[in-house]
């Protein structure tokens, strides 16, 4: 007994001390960064966790730029493109890893802060007391319910694409009983960039069409990952389905596949090797793919709205068994609105249709009701088309205004 208290208490002593070290650690560290550049107040950052969403802040970075206002692009990416744009006004900076990136963040001192990173207050990120205005703006046009719980509670305003998503945030907030965020809907800034990069492929190169049945037709294999995409669920059975139809298939994994499913997406490389219709993808910027093909064959993944709502082209979907329970749209009443609407302009398939996808695929590209249903849905998912980059900063001025206002009406009294 004596042996087994003493071996409890040196156990104890050893975790106390590890959690006093990293606590030490964490403090210096977060002084550090205190004493970097924090004696002044910035007016806004915009920070992104990976240099892949530069896509989405070049935009807006490119709009401050051309407005004269003063603003810094942070990223964890040593990378990142962004380091690299020729700005006079946009101050870029690596903070480094995304831990020491968070140590910077929860100490920083801005007026606004921009990102497209959830969590905040819920993980590593923590609200800094310095920080007077958390903004978060949407990198997808499909749905703001698909974080993790709780990833936007604690921002202070949420830029989004459509009507729509400021329902579900109101949902949200009326059931967790939260104050009222500022929601605006000011569109995807990735999206409108890559409508124009689209529209000039085509004044090159002309829009392809296809007549039905065609061998020509080109099938984009683009699953998301996770227990809910169509690997874990089918396991090769959707892939192989698609193959068999005897068309051209480009499969392209989601990025995180090739890190949380490397070994399964290394044996199905093996398994089904490249040839004159078969291609694999593994770039970071997939524009070329989704000019080349023709229809895509995917799961609930976010580039599905990419493809419907930019390119227009046909999509088949599969949300069988999609398990939501650990994300916010499983605090809606009822399934979110892109589960709910997605049949009116894709065509939903499981295993029974597997037999059948030659066919499926062949009505899909040449449906005229789906193709003018397309119309419809992008005009509701996707209203400000064109204009998110203008809006977003003309949020960010009106913002800026009030907090000098303010500041202010402070200094008088």
């Amino acid at each position: 007994m004596l042996f087994t208290v003493l071996i409890g208490a040196i156990t104890t002593l050893f975790f106390f001390a590890q959690r006093l070290m990293i606590k030490l650690k964490f403090l210096i560290s977060a002084g550090s960064a205190r004493d970097d550049e924090q004696s002044e107040t910035l007016p806004v950052v915009m920070f992104s966790d990976d240099k892949r969403y530069w896509k989405c802040f070049k935009p807006v970075c490119d709009e401050l730029e051309r407005r004269k206002i003063r603003a810094s692009y942070w990223t964890a990416s040593e990378d990142d493109p962004g380091l690299d744009a020729k700005y006079e006004y946009v101050e870029t900076r690596c903070l480094g890893t995304l831990n020491q990136a968070f140590l910077k963040l929860n100490t920083m001192r801005a007026d606004i802060v921009l990102s497209t990173t959830p969590g905040l207050d819920v993980y590593q990120w923590k609200r800094s007391k310095n920080v007077k205005w958390y903004v978060h703006f949407k990198h997808g046009a499909d749905t703001t319910v698909g974080y993790r719980m709780f990833g936007q509670d604690h921002y202070d305003a949420i830029l989004v694409s459509s009507q729509f998503m400021v329902d579900q945030i109101r949902e949200l907030e009326a059931k967790r009983n939260l104050p009222p965020k500022d929601v605006r809907i000011c569109g995807v800034t990735y999206l409108d960039t890559m409508r124009d990069r689209l529209e000039a492929w085509q004044a090159e190169h002309g829009k392809r069409t296809l007549p039905a049945d065609s061998d020509d037709i080109t099938v984009l294999f683009s699953p998301t990952w996770g227990p809910s995409g169509l690997f874990a669920r089918y396991g090769d059975r959707a892939l192989e389905a698609v193959i068999n139809t005897g068309y051209k298939v480009i499969v392209r994994p989601h990025p995180q596949s090739l890190t949380s499913e490397k070994e399964n997406i290394d044996r199905l490389v093996k398994k089904f090797p490249e040839n004159d219709r078969l291609r694999w993808s593994f770039d970071n910027d997939y524009f070329a793919t989704l000019c080349e093909a023709d229809v895509m064959v995917s799961d609930f993944s976010g580039i599905t709205f990419d493809y419907l709502l930019v390119f227009d082209k046909p999509v088949l979907y599969s949300i069988a068994d999609y398990d939501n329970s650990v994300y916010d749209a499983c605090w809606l009443d009822e399934p979110a609105w892109h589960h709910r609407n997605f049949h009116r302009v894709a065509v939903e398939f499981d295993d029974k249709s597997f037999p059948h996808m030659r066919e499926i695929i062949s009505n899909a590209v040449t449906s005229v009701e789906f193709a003018e249903e397309r119309k419809k849905f992008r005009q509701e998912a996707w209203p400000t088309a064109g204009h998110a980059a203008e809006n977003i900063v003309d949020y960010l001025e009106e913002r800026l205004a009030i907090i000098r206002s303010e500041e202010a009406d402070g200094d008088k009294s």
